[in-house]
């Protein structure tokens, strides 16, 4: 349990850190790649995964209790890389944002362990 408390805190932190940049660099993205033409869809994005960080917050603090959520927190992750690299295959983003946002895939990847760790713990029963 320890090993999935840990992950998803981190995992919650790190992503407060990332994500929260963005809702003041609307500008800064609009003059470096085009301006964005519907700020509604970059916000509800935003909102929508910075939302996400206070479940990941949430499992850290009762992995066994929150296990289920294990798995959207997955699906979050791995389909937002598809979505990325179907872009990226179509070169509709940049190689940096692959790169930064390929890092979801470490995160993906530690979640399956997390899930897979937590369901032998004792107190999962």
């Amino acid at each position: 349990m320890r090993f999935a408390k840990w992950t998803f805190l981190a995992a919650g932190v790190y992503g407060f850190l990332v994500i929260t940049p963005l809702f003041f660099l609307e500008g800064a993205i609009g003059r470096a790649s085009g301006p964005i033409t519907h700020p509604e869809y970059f916000y509800g994005w935003t909102t929508a995964a910075l939302v996400f960080q206070t479940m990941f917050l949430a499992i850290g603090r009762d992995p066994v209790r929150f296990r289920p959520f294990m798995i959207v927190a997955m699906l979050e992750k791995f389909t937002w890389l598809v979505s990325l690299w179907t872009l990226a295959g179509l070169g509709r983003v940049p190689g940096s944002t692959v790169a930064v946002g390929s890092l979801d895939l470490v995160w993906g990847l530690l979640f399956v362990a997390a899930y897979v760790r937590t369901r032998g713990d004792p107190s999962s029963s």
